[in-house]
């Protein structure tokens, strides 16, 4: 059955758990983490099994809610939970569940796993509205992380939204392939119009300027034609939304009359009638975020800022040392490709931290589960894939984090040299290389973040080795002549990274081999006991190293 109506609503919540993504173990899991989710949101669902192993959970709603509200509910939840499929809630038009008591593709039936009498009664009483604004604010950093990743990723249904000369402005009754699609599945590009108020009266003014009148326009929103354009008037309450939809029509004939009619060579130029027009508000209440490198190099700069105002709660241990050096390497990252979102596997961040990679899986669950976090899983890894993280500002230091200077210099991931020295002298190298000027042992403790004893430790090794140095003042600096790299050579330590890095290029090819057998094929019964080599991995191995880049930055 269809998960949205003709009016682009739906009125369940329908999260299909799928075993063929990595077994029926992981599903049960799943299924049995977001229940107990679910059950302290105070919601009530209806759970079911097919044949095949996959799980179905239904949660009804007491009021009805729209494609976007439902899509990034899901998608948040789907970066919780590695074996939910998002896409029946990617699609307005064809997105399908199988009910309890449908036949399967490959026989027998859903079943309910519990008694009909308890289905039937939370069908009959399904779930406030209170419980929906529950599960939205436990949500709310997932659910801002997948916005974010649209907004960096425009959607690529409409590829000729750009396309002006596609636009009828002539009355034809023809209106332009891009807003016929916008107006059938809701989806659209977030950099041209930034929310749903602007999608609107793009359709409206492009059904205007094609001549349709809002006779036309509300018979096809009612006749389940434009299902994507009558979910952007469920904000409102139904007897509102009819002299909403006249008003936002009044703006789109305005719009497209004063756009035909000026002769001014600024405004006139063959304008897109479905730029963005007033809406209802007066006009823009904000813009599409810029996600330009440029912009994505200072959101990432400002990121270090946070990270640096929220290091002091790492205590100064091997747990608390390490994970500031995985967030470096995730600072490192996306320096190099630009963007804050960063899809590298833990075998990945182990080679550019010196840490195993169970270790590695370990302080990133732990960092991403953190109040104010300053990473967000976006959605686990599938495939050859690995995790995919965003880089985010908490909120609590985000005012601070902006007005902070830019430190100079890069991010480094942990240096193959201090594979050797260890993580307190790689913080202390690091500290004395951001200062314009040496420091005194009592001031480096604040910039490093390293207690008294772990500093003094760290900074005779590094005297030791003569990569720093201390003045009459009794201050420390860097010794210019001495090379990271050299150190590291004479130490031994890049043949041991070769060993770690050939290790995973061997782990990737079981990896693939075993992806490649079942390519073509449902694992129905997918255990521990099958011949994937279950013991040696904790995850599938990521398919790109980003110790490849970080080593282009050593020296």
């Amino acid at each position: 059955m269809r998960i949205f109506g003709k009016d682009g609503t739906c009125a369940a919540i329908f999260l299909d758990f799928d075993s063929s993504v990595a077994g029926v173990d992981l599903v049960t899991s799943e299924v049995r983490a977001v229940t107990s989710w679910l059950g302290r949101c105070g919601a009530r669902w209806i759970e079911d099994y097919s044949p095949n192993g996959g799980r179905h959970v239904y949660i009804p709603l007491q009021e009805r809610v729209t494609f976007s509200q439902a899509r990034d509910l899901v998608e948040a939840l789907g970066t919780r939970y590695r074996s939910l499929d998002k896409t029946p809630h990617q699609n307005l038009l064809h997105g399908c569940m199988r009910v309890p008591g449908s036949p399967h593709k490959r026989g027998g039936h859903q079943e309910l796993a519990m008694s009909l009498n308890a289905a039937y009664d939370i069908a009959r009483r399904p779930n406030a509205v209170s419980v929906w604004n529950t599960m939205n604010v436990e949500l709310a950093r997932e659910i801002s992380a997948v916005r974010a990743l649209r907004l960096e990723q425009p959607l690529t249904v409409l590829p000729a939204l750009e396309e002006r000369s596609q636009q009828v402005l002539q009355g034809t009754g023809r209106m332009s392939r891009p807003m016929l699609q916008l107006a059938m599945t809701g989806l659209y590009d977030v950099n041209r119009y930034p929310t749903d108020s602007e999608a609107r009266q793009a359709v409206l003014a492009g059904a205007a300027a094609a001549g349709l009148s809002v006779t036309d326009v509300q018979r096809r929103m009612l006749q389940g034609h434009w299902p994507g354009l009558a979910s952007f008037y469920v904000r409102y309450p139904s007897r509102h939304r009819a002299k909403a939809l006249k008003d936002d029509w009044a703006n789109a004939v305005a719009y497209v009359q004063k756009t035909r009619t000026s002769q001014d060579g600024k405004n006139n130029a063959r304008k897109n009638p479905t730029s963005q027009p007033s809406t209802q508000g007066g006009g823009f209440t904000g813009s599409a975020v810029s996600l330009t490198p440029d912009a994505e190099h200072r959101f990432i700069r400002t990121w270090r800022n946070a990270l640096r105002l929220k290091e002091p709660r790492y205590e100064d241990s091997r747990n608390g040392l390490a994970r500031r050096m995985i967030l470096r390497a995730l600072g490192e990252a996306a320096h190099m490709t630009a963007s804050r979102f960063v899809e590298f596997g833990v075998r990945s961040v182990a080679v550019a931290t010196g840490l195993d990679h169970t270790t590695v899986a370990t302080h990133l669950r732990a960092l991403r589960s953190e109040s104010e976090a300053l990473v967000t899983l976006v959605e686990s890894g599938r495939g050859t894939k690995g995790d995919q993280y965003m880089l985010t500002i908490p909120e609590d230091v985000k005012p601070a984090a902006e007005d902070l200077s830019w430190r100079k210099g890069k991010i480094h991931a942990l240096r193959p040299v201090f594979r050797e020295l260890g993580l307190p002298a790689a913080f202390a190298y690091e500290a004395l290389e951001h200062s314009s000027v040496p420091l005194r042992s009592v001031d480096l403790i604040r910039a490093s973040g390293l207690s008294r004893t772990a500093l003094g430790e760290a900074l005779e090794v590094l005297a030791a080795w003569n990569l720093i140095t201390r003045g009459k003042d009794l201050a420390w600096s860097i010794v210019s002549a001495a090379s990271l790299k050299d150190l590291a050579e004479r130490f031994g330590v890049l043949e041991a990274v070769v060993v770690q890095l050939k290790k995973y290029e061997h782990d990737r090819t079981i990896w693939k081999e075993w992806l490649t057998k079942r390519a073509h094929t449902v694992a129905e019964l997918l255990s521990p006991t099958d011949d994937y080599p279950w013991e040696e991995f904790e995850g599938p191995p990521d398919d790109s190293t980003l110790a490849h880049m970080a080593f282009t930055a050593t020296g």
